[in-house]
């Protein structure tokens, strides 16, 4: 219900509808599946006056989804997370396993949405990868539909200095963000932890609404194993909303030239 809640929020902003996804093992188990669903779908429409269309597949989360978002187009999946449990800090995250692959970014939350009127504070970690310039685009999206400012954080040296490739995808960031005049605020971060636990931290500290990341492109089991920056991301303790992005491949084959 908490993603039902973030859905119904993006929907009526974006005037999109929504599709409740539910996915079976077996194909025997549609029928008793089919008026659970609609039972959720009525009650979801006394709550919020909306009426998202429901969906039964059979498959497996961590194909189907992403196969059904292709197949109806969908311009976000919102999800929702309990955060790592037991096995998965070992196995990695149930939700990071879904959502690599996809085309279509996630939304992925732990809690409701907050209920304040102030524009969206979106946390956007900046560091020397090139895929971070695939984030802008989400930005752009996101503040054409919403009010938002954003934070662009940068990771920095134990000396407090900006890398050179951190640097120069800065630039490109604030040349991209001014041309379109999207608000936003430049943070050095200050190096005291891991990144993406200062990512973090910065982002609770500023009441942010939502924190935007890119995966690890052709990440690995090994990834999972040792424990992926993201996954640490998606199931913060501070339960803020985190909207993951997979790399492209072509834009990364390209170039960024042209992109925007």
């Amino acid at each position: 219900m908490n993603a039902v809640a973030h859905a119904v929020n993006l929907s009526k902003n974006l005037n999109a509808g929504i599709t409740l996804l539910h996915i079976v093992k077996k194909e025997s188990e549609q029928k008793e599946m089919e008026q659970q669903l609609e039972a959720e779908i009525q009650k979801i429409h006394e709550i919020y006056n909306v009426k998202p269309i429901g969906l039964i597949r059979e498959g497996s989360i961590f194909k189907t989804i992403n196969q059904v978002a292709h197949e109806i187009e969908a311009t976000l999946i919102v999800m929702g997370t309990h955060g790592m449990k037991g096995l998965q800090k070992v196995t990695g995250s149930w939700a990071l396993k879904v959502i690599v692959g996809s085309k279509i970014p996630f939304l992925v939350v732990q809690g409701p949405p907050k209920s304040n009127e102030e524009p969206l504070k979106l946390v956007f970690p900046v560091d020397f990868k090139s895929e971070n310039k695939e984030k802008l685009k989400w930005v752009q999206f996101m503040a054409k539909y919403f009010p938002s400012k954003t934070l662009l954080y940068s990771a920095t040296t134990k000396e407090g200095v900006v890398e050179p490739r951190t640097k120069a995808n800065l630039v490109f960031c604030k040349s991209f963000l001014e041309e379109r005049k999207i608000d936003f605020e430049l943070v050095l971060s200050k190096n005291e932890s891991s990144f993406s636990q200062e990512t973090i931290e910065f982002a609770k500290n500023r009441e942010a609404d939502i924190i935007i990341i890119m995966t690890t492109r052709d990440i690995a089991f090994h990834d999972y194993v040792l424990g992926a920056q993201e996954q640490y991301m998606i199931a913060n303790d501070a339960k803020i909303p985190v909207m993951v992005i997979n790399p492209r491949n072509d834009l990364m084959k390209y170039g960024y030239g042209n992109f925007g």
